[in-house]
């Protein structure tokens, strides 16, 4: 396996990082075989990038036969779009260098948690199309080609999970057409992939709400759309594990999420192969 790191200079000065994590070929099986991919984007609020939605995440797909990628973007103090431009940009660099990374680059889906969510469903959706070509890519050429969410922020709305947006908007926080313009479920249309999503019903700090009116819009364009709705646990529960519990914690872990991964995998090895 291959263990790589490449900046991904953030609009604003400052630099995100992109970790690979890569499954070598080998002569014994083959030397040509090209994997499908998976851009993990961790939740934080839009103010950190968790270790708990982050490395532990890509081992498991690395298990299951897909190459891993991890993206460590600009957060607060950085504003809108810095990360939407840099999440757009690890997504053309994957597929420029698909050879180098043994990647189909037709089958590269993202997979997003909480604010990572709101960032993935961003890159997914056409609500963000207009400033990631202003920085000189084609919105079309980085979207993905699956989109995975774990309890994402979606609305700006009612249900919004208001620090995101203030981190993600800075001064701007208040302004209705930025709001308007990042509350994603009224950006979903034909070209949004297939969708992926879960969520836990009792989720204080990111309302179910948000997941709900995702699926409504993903319906309503013609998206196809798989959801996991789980009847406890808070926010925040990655793998559902002891092993991403915060502080290592058993009684932060919620076992009965942790179906969430292999139908996941499941749900990808149907729409990708």
């Amino acid at each position: 396996m291959q263990y790589l790191s490449e900046t991904i200079a953030g609009i604003d000065g400052t630099n995100g990082t992109l970790f690979a994590y890569i499954l070598d070929n080998s002569s014994e099986i083959s030397l040509d075989r090209t994997r499908p991919a998976v851009l993990i984007l961790p939740g934080g609020g839009y103010e950190m990038t968790s270790d708990r939605e982050a490395e532990p995440i890509a081992m498991q797909f690395l298990a299951a036969g897909y190459q891993a990628f991890v993206l460590r973007y600009s957060v607060k103090p950085s504003l809108y779009p810095t990360a939407l431009v840099q999440a757009a940009s690890a997504m053309q660099l994957i597929r420029e260098r698909a050879t180098e990374y043994h990647v189909d680059p037709q089958k590269v889906a993202v997979l997003g948690f909480s604010a990572g969510g709101h960032l993935a469903a961003n890159l997914a959706t056409s609500a963000g199309d207009e400033d990631i070509r202003a920085h000189g890519l084609d919105p079309d050429a980085v979207r993905p080609n699956g989109l995975l969410l774990a309890y994402p922020v979606i609305s700006s709305g009612q249900y919004a999970h208001r620090g995101s947006f203030a981190a993600l908007l800075g001064e701007y926080a208040d302004d209705p057409t930025l709001l308007e313009k990042l509350s994603l479920e009224h950006h979903v249309d034909a070209k949004t992939p297939p969708t992926f999503l879960w969520h836990t019903m009792p989720d204080e700090t990111v309302p179910v709400e948000n997941s709900l009116f995702f699926i409504q819009a993903c319906k309503a364009a013609g998206v196809e759309v798989e959801a996991h709705l789980y009847p406890r646990g808070g926010h925040g529960q990655s793998l559902g594990s002891v092993e991403t519990a915060r502080g290592g914690d058993p009684a932060d872990a919620e076992a009965s999420v942790q179906s969430w991964m292999n139908l996941a995998i499941t749900w990808l090895q149907r729409e990708l192969g």
